[in-house]
């Protein structure tokens, strides 16, 4: 397996990834929805605020996430993970984990600081995410779930206390991926 930090050129294999992937475990409004954010998020790599990793196996790409940056007032780096997607036929072979550690890698080589996700916990914690009290970093808006609020610290410091609500990158600010 290949892992490979994407560019704006990957947005159509990408966005068929994603929509296929969850047109197939969520239904077609599903793999619509999380198809055009892809495509949205896609478009605007900057490898800053949003990245894009992919994990091919020979030429096919076979999995992808994205890290977009929370911004904060105090500076600190934040970056959530979101969304994930692994092909359907590669999915329970640990692709997505080997993929998201390759992703949280990259970041702390980046001093980031601390990765959050909002998604399943049972899933999240395979890969060292912990749930996540909005008392101790509020999600830029309010969550439907906030059991899934997960984070986790890229440092040897355990994750601190941040009192601002932070801003996420525009492709986010619909409140119905929250």
């Amino acid at each position: 397996m290949k892992y490979k930090i994407l560019e704006k050129n990957s947005k159509a294999e990408v966005t068929s990834l994603f929509t296929s992937v969850f047109t197939s475990s969520e239904g077609e409004n599903e793999g619509r929805l999380i198809g055009g954010l892809v495509s949205e998020l896609s478009s605007n790599i900057d490898n800053e605020e949003i990245i894009c990793f992919g994990a091919y196996e020979e030429e096919s790409l076979i999995a992808s996430i994205f890290f977009t940056r929370l911004r904060f007032s105090d500076g600190i780096l934040v970056y959530m993970l979101a969304p994930v997607a692994v092909s359907t036929e590669h999915q329970g072979k640990g692709v997505g984990q080997a993929l998201i550690q390759y992703g949280l890698n990259e970041l702390k080589n980046r001093s980031v600081a601390i990765a959050i996700t909002y998604g399943d916990p049972s899933f999240y914690s395979k890969v060292g995410f912990q749930v996540l009290s909005e008392n101790t970093i509020k999600a830029p808006v309010r969550l439907s779930m906030p059991e899934g609020w997960l984070g986790q610290s890229l440092t040897n410091e355990p994750i601190p206390t941040i009192n601002d609500r932070p801003t996420c990158v525009r492709e986010f600010s619909d409140t119905v991926y929250w």
